[in-house]
């Protein structure tokens, strides 16, 4: 059995076309396992970017509620009033919005 093993390596070229292999099949396993679901990740989060509307319940990245009051798309900038009694308002990068909070979700409508 080892022979022929041997003999199997010898006609490939070695150990270079094995090794050769080893890696593209590493490559192709890194690029499903961590490459592919990062892109994935950033599409969606772009899309959610994308549709940020005003008057959106929004979180951003250092954990504050708030609700979208102005975007400023030339600056990329949106203003966020996190007080609604005080009228406090904070400008944030869009990048620093991470959820987009849908207090209301649509009513599904079964008909019977």
């Amino acid at each position: 059995m080892e022979h022929i093993i041997l003999q199997a390596q010898a006609s490939t070229g070695g150990g270079m076309g094995s090794s050769l292999i080893f890696f593209a099949a590493l490559f192709g396993i890194m690029y499903f396992l961590m490459i592919r679901p990062q892109q994935k990740r950033q599409k969606e989060t772009q899309k959610m970017l994308e549709s940020l509307q005003v008057n959106d319940k929004v979180l951003t990245s250092s954990g504050i509620y708030g609700r979208v009051v102005s975007i400023k798309p030339d600056k990329n900038v949106v203003v966020v009033e996190i007080d609604d009694t005080n009228k406090i308002r904070v400008e944030f990068q869009r990048a620093a919005i991470v959820q987009i909070l849908n207090l209301n979700p649509p009513v599904e409508t079964s008909s019977k």
